[in-house]
């Protein structure tokens, strides 16, 4: 299995009990969808490896306390601190009308109301206070904040995300001062 036909779920972060028991933080709004999961991948060292789950609960509304097959000692459970959870994509729950995640929308051409075409998704930056949108117009980088406002509609069967910019935002990037 390779990351990017995987999403990242979340990240042990300790160790729950003395029998190889470990809790993860979860990265998403809804943990009680991964409750009952059979197995995960576990990124070691750059590769996914599945480990195959014996039981696991919620435990304190965001961490998921988990109990590995063939994990149970203190030993056991150090050797998987701080390593991220993956599960493949078809995992992740259907998302309907403008909601969207964010590998969804990669390639996909954002229109502008007034501008037209914009150009093509490349990426998504979500490291900043504000999601943004990194366009690629014809090798000129254009940043549009992913804020509800801007975005009105996504066309998924066109692969079009249609926006509605501030006046003078794409500008700023297409014709410099």
């Amino acid at each position: 299995m390779k990351k990017e036909d995987c999403f990242y779920l979340g990240k042990i972060v300790k160790k729950y009990s003395f029998k190889g028991e470990l809790l993860a933080k979860l990265d998403t709004d809804e943990p009680d969808l991964y409750d009952n999961i059979d197995s995960i991948f576990i990124d070691l060292r750059g590769n996914l490896v599945p480990f195959f789950i014996e039981s696991s609960q919620l435990h304190k509304s965001d961490l998921l306390r988990l109990k590995f097959e063939d994990v149970d000692t203190e030993a056991d459970a150090d050797a998987l601190l701080k390593t991220e959870l993956y599960l493949p994509l078809e995992f992740l729950p259907k998302l309907e009308g403008d909601k969207f995640y964010f590998h969804e929308v990669i390639g996909f051409t954002v229109k502008d109301k007034k501008y037209g075409v914009v150009g093509v998704i490349k990426s998504i930056n979500d490291s900043t206070a504000q999601a943004l949108f990194i366009i690629d117009r014809d090798g000129t980088e254009i940043l549009i904040p992913m804020n509800d406002e801007f975005i009105e509609k996504i066309d998924r069967a066109n692969k079009t995300v249609f926006v509605n910019t501030p006046e003078g935002l794409i500008d700023l990037y297409i014709n410099p001062l």
